[in-house]
């Protein structure tokens, strides 16, 4: 248990001490920039190619039991799209920039541990937290929502040309928008800026706690990548959990 909450406590903590050290030394917005760059101009295809095999494959699935159940797979349309906007858009997009950022961050972090870049930024009067952290926190929060919105348009993308040209029936179902309201777009707003935050608080509590040498560095990475997939199901069910009560 105690493990368990230092897993997902230690994020808590590094959010604090980073709001703390970016209110007191600023934020260094040319490496902030950097970073927005790195999180999501690098991870962009890779969401959304991933988006648009996910959406392929859900419709293919969708189709499968429609037969079953209904025999018209276009009558799903309207299901998938609210699906696809309030639950799998911001998570599997958040999943996705995970695996990239994630690691990503965790890794040049923990390289800077373990070569002493950290205390040598400590030394010459800069804070790892407003200096490192708070700029990869920043291009999280504007990222990942960035990114979500691409990957749920490369899903029903593809959904429709799957269904089009492949199931041929009518694509334009899978856009139909009669089911989304202000409640879906709410909980896949705040999940997308929850995951966002997320992410990089975790792959930084893996990096800037590497100690050794490569052998921490391939640690941090693989731990800090667990740790953001993790965390951002847990913001996905927390906030589904949250609103299913709020409604009912």
């Amino acid at each position: 248990m105690k493990r368990l909450l230092t897993f997902f406590g230690a994020p808590g903590v590094m959010l604090a001490r980073t709001v703390r050290a970016g209110a007191r030394e600023g934020i260094p917005w040319r490496e902030t920039l950097a970073q927005v760059h790195e999180l999501g101009g690098r991870s962009v295809w890779l969401v959304m190619s991933g988006m648009a095999f996910f959406g392929a494959v859900l419709v293919m699935i969708a189709n499968a039991q429609a037969k079953k159940l209904i025999g018209n797979v276009a009558v799903l349309g309207p299901a998938y799209f609210e699906m696809l906007i309030r639950e799998l858009g911001p998570a599997v997009s958040a999943l996705l920039t995970a695996s990239r950022a994630g690691a990503s961050h965790s890794a040049e972090l923990a390289t800077m541990s373990v070569n002493e870049q950290v205390e040598a930024l400590e030394m010459s009067a800069g804070d790892p937290y407003a200096d490192l952290v708070a700029p990869r926190v920043v291009a999280g929060m504007v990222g990942v929502p960035l990114l979500s919105v691409l990957g749920t348009i490369a899903a029903t993308a593809s959904a429709v040309v799957v269904a089009s040209v492949g199931l041929k029936i009518d694509g334009r179902a899978f856009m139909d928008a009669r089911y989304v309201d202000g409640w879906d777009l709410l909980v896949g707003g705040l999940k997308v800026v929850g995951c966002g935050l997320y992410i990089p608080l975790a792959a930084a509590v893996a990096g800037l706690n590497a100690r050794g040498g490569a052998e921490a560095v391939g640690e941090a990475t693989t731990n800090g990548v667990v740790a953001a997939s993790l965390g951002c199901l847990l913001i996905d069910l927390t906030v589904s959990l949250a609103f299913q009560f709020v409604r009912l």
